[in-house]
């Protein structure tokens, strides 16, 4: 009985040791390339950038690239069934390979406006009228 036991033991613990885990990245991909990326309010590089992340949940993204607009999302990055009570258990620990979770977002950069003489003339009148007869 004593070999079944032991046997047992090391048949676990190579099961432990050789368990799996998921590997979850997010790529941001913009038209034009080479636009800063913010996520989270930390700059994780220029596009087309992947970043590892460890949580599903909300992410803001805020991309800038001189020349044009700067744009603010945000992103709800869902679960797959594999990683969902009970199933994350297995998926971290007993499935014996690494499964690779990618998410994938793509973002078209829009060309900044910039005013014209006629809407800058216009608009500084309107300041002026504003602080010197205390309009609003």
């Amino acid at each position: 009985m004593k070999p079944r036991v032991v046997l047992l033991a090391t048949a676990l613990l190579l099961l432990a040791v050789a368990g799996g885990c998921v590997k979850r990245t997010l790529s941001i991909n913009t038209q034009p390339p080479a636009a800063l990326v913010y996520l989270n309010d930390q700059e994780v590089g220029r596009t087309p950038v992947t970043v590892p992340f460890t949580w599903y949940g909300d992410y803001d993204i805020v991309l800038r690239k001189q020349g044009y607009q700067t744009l603010q999302t945000h992103k709800r990055i869902h679960p797959p069934w594999y990683q969902l009570p009970p199933f994350d258990f297995a998926a971290e620990v007993l499935v014996p390979v690494t499964l690779h979770d990618r998410h994938e977002l793509q973002y078209t950069l829009e060309p900044r406006q910039y005013p014209t003489t006629q809407q800058l003339l216009e608009q500084a009148s309107s300041f002026r009228d504003r602080t010197l007869y205390g309009q609003d």
